[in-house]
Formats: C-alpha cells, structure tokens, sequence
C-alpha cells in the first residue's frame, strides 16, 4: 500500500520517529482522559444528564483556554518547543494523578473540573507545538504526506487510547479513577519520550529561546497582531479560508457529538453500561475514518489541491450526513460516525498543510495556537447549539438539517475561492 510505504519513508527521518512518539503518547493518555472523564460525567448511573450538562461541561473544560490559547502561541514562539513537550507532559501526569484523586472522594463536579481544567490547558501547548514542530523533521517535499499520517496517527492513538479506557474499566470494576491513573502513566512515558529529541531540533529558530515570562507576556499582544497581519496577508488568504471552513465543520462535528451522547445515554440503549460501548464502537468507527482519510488524503491533494480536496470533503458530508442520521438508529449513526470521522479528518490534513506550507516558521506556533483557539470555541458553540435544540433523548431533525446546510455552505464558499 501506499500509505505503508510512505510511513516508511517518514520512518528514515529520526527527528520524525521521535516526535512522532512522543505524540502517540501523549494523544494515546489524552484518549484515556477523555473518556474517563466523558464516563464519570455522563454515564455515571446517578447522574441525569442532559444536553445542556454536556454543553456547560465542554464550556468549563474549554472556553478558558480559548483565552489562554494566544498567550501559549506567542510563547511557543520562543520557547524550546522539546522543552514544552517534556515539562507540560510532567505537568498533566501530575494533575491527571490530583484528577484520580477527586474521583475517588467524590468531590463537587466543580473541583473536579478545576482539575481538568489544567490538563487540558497544557494541552493548548503540546497540540499546537506538535504541529508547528513538524516541518523541522520532514523536508518540503514530504510535508503533506507527513501532515496525513502524523496528526492521523496521533487521533488513531486517542481513539486506541479510549478503547483502553474501556478495558481497564471492565477490569477494575468499572472505576474511572483507575482509568485516568493509566491516562497519567501515559503522559508521564510521552514526557520521558520526549528527551530523546534534541533540545534545538525543533526550534524556533531565535536566539533567544527562553525569556523571561514577564517580558514573553507583555509582547503578547504585539506579536499577535503580527500573526495576524501575516495571516491575512494575500499571499496567504487561502490559509485564512481553510482555517475558517475547518472551524465551520469542526462545529458540525461537535454538534453531532453532542447528539451522539446523548442517543447513546438514552434512545438507543437501556442502561448506562450498553450507552458506553455504544459511543466507544461510534469512536472506534470514526477512527478508523479517520484512517482512511489519511490514506486517501494525499492522493486526493495531490490530485485536486487541498482547497479542492476540503471542497469535496465538505460536499460530501453535506449529502451522506443526513441520510445517515435522520434515521435516528445505531447502524445508520456507526456509517454516519465513519462518514464524518474520514471527511472531517481529510479537511483537517489539507487545513494543516495549507497553514504550514503558506506561514513563515517564526510565526507557526502562533498561527496553530489561534487555530487551536477557533476549534474550542467551535465545539463549545456547537455543544450550546445542541443544547437548545436537542430533545431529552436526542433526536433532533432540525439539528442534523442544519448541520448539512452548514456543510453545504463551506463546499459553496470554497469552490467559489478556488474559482478565483
């Protein structure tokens, strides 16, 4: 196969072996979390949970961070991104640990998401490093076969890591304390993984790599509008539109989440233990999307360009999305997670080789971290959406309608650009 032979390649390159390690860790433990955490907060028997819990959850987890997600973008600038990996790994397997902890005492919800707050702030830095940290161990030439198979790899990691969650709660008596401990010893191997990178590979490429944080926050706002300025400037605008398009979709795809969790807690299963092996084999399916979208998606690239390619992927999901959710049955829901799971996958690939291929090294790490940002607020705003428009079980015509119509728009608004 293709793909198998273009791992291989990848594979030469040391610098990539070892980044690409330290992200399978660290998105395998970020699987283990999630879930965890999904299972403590919506599946948990006592819990009565509704769409507007789930919505208020993802603003609590996320919405902060959609603040914090600039600030970590200007400082990955000028931080040893290797050092970001090593210590912010550290730091979530500590609180990841403090999180266990909770769980076992059975604290107020709000402590607990405190704690998970933190393990998700890190997260703003190691995701957006991991990216902007890539085209320091591929060369050009292979940077969008790199983008297909690295951030792929990382998302297959997470869904494995989420199908592990589900083992060790089958083994340990269904204890998600049990389940985040593991989370953390992951987090804690992507840390140690990370020390067999050179401190300079992965740049940035400034001599000084490490200010103080007083004089790396007060340049904050000076360098984000330069990311800014860089971003819209028209040898770029097609990084702004697919930036903006895979936002769009991205909040298609939560919006769906959110409907998914809440069919899976309610109408389609009769208790809570069938609810989450449900919604683990809907993950799993949409991996394994997600995998045939990195194996696809470098041809099709290469074959219509990556605009074209996020045109088609948005087409796509307009069409198949309804005709596989307005059933509102498991087996039309699993080909649908498949559908969206390859085509929001195969616009993400393309998204990120447009940004990496079209923005200056110097502004990377900003650039990725504002792209961060507009998937957070993307999801929260989805979660809130569904909110108000799903019913207590989760069947929503008027929801998957809009979310085709909105997937049409995208595939409309970019053919138009790349007409142009």
């Amino acid at each position: 196969m293709a793909v198998v032979r273009d791992l291989r390649v990848l594979l030469r390159f040391q610098g990539f072996r070892r980044l690409l390690a330290v992200r399978l860790l660290s998105q395998g433990a970020d699987g283990v979390f999630q879930v965890a955490l999904a299972s403590y907060v919506v599946f948990s028997p006592e819990k009565q949970t509704s769409a507007a819990a789930i919505a208020s959850a993802m603003a609590v987890l996320l919405l902060p961070y959609s603040l914090v997600g600039p600030f970590a973008g200007a400082l990955l600038d000028r931080w040893r991104r290797r050092q970001v990996f090593l210590y912010g790994n550290l730091l979530r397997a500590l609180m990841a640990s403090v999180t266990a902890v909770l769980i076992l005492g059975r604290v107020p919800d709000q402590l607990l998401f405190a704690s998970a707050l933190c393990v998700t702030a890190v997260n703003r830095f190691v995701l957006a490093g991991l990216s902007a940290a890539l085209p320091r161990v591929v060369d050009t030439e292979r940077l969008v076969v790199a983008n297909s198979l690295s951030p792929t790899a990382g998302t297959l990691a997470a869904t494995a890591g989420g199908g592990l969650a589900f083992l060790v709660r089958l083994v340990v008596s269904d204890s998600d304390a049990a389940v985040v401990l593991v989370g953390a010893a992951l987090y804690l191997c992507a840390a140690l993984a990370s020390l067999r990178i050179a401190k300079g590979l992965l740049g940035p490429d400034r001599r000084l790599t490490r200010p103080g944080l007083a004089t790396a926050l007060t340049g904050t706002a000076h360098d984000l509008l330069a990311g800014l300025r860089h971003l819209t400037a028209p040898s770029r605008r097609e990084a702004a539109w697919a930036l903006a398009a895979m936002t769009l979709m991205r909040f298609c795809y939560g919006a769906m989440l959110v409907m998914l969790l809440m069919l899976c807690r309610y109408a389609l299963t009769d208790t809570t233990e069938e609810g989450l092996a449900l919604l683990g084999l809907a993950l799993g399916v949409s991996g394994a999307g997600f995998f045939v979208a990195a194996v696809v998606t470098p041809w099709a690239a290469g074959r219509f360009g990556p605009g074209r390619w996020i045109m088609l992927c948005a087409a796509a999901a307009a069409v198949l999305e309804p005709a596989f959710g307005l059933p509102f049955a498991g087996g039309p829901l699993l080909i649908g997670a498949f559908v969206l799971g390859l085509t929001t996958q195969g616009a993400k690939i393309a998204t990120d080789t447009v940004v990496q291929s079209t923005v200056d090294d110097a502004f990377r790490g900003r650039i990725f971290s504002l792209y961060d940002v507009l998937f957070n607020v993307a999801f929260v705003g989805a979660a809130a959406v569904a909110a108000l428009m799903l019913p207590p079980d989760g069947r929503s015509v008027p929801l998957v309608v809009t979310i085709a119509v909105i997937y049409g728009a995208v595939a409309v608004a970019i053919g138009r650009f790349e007409r142009q």
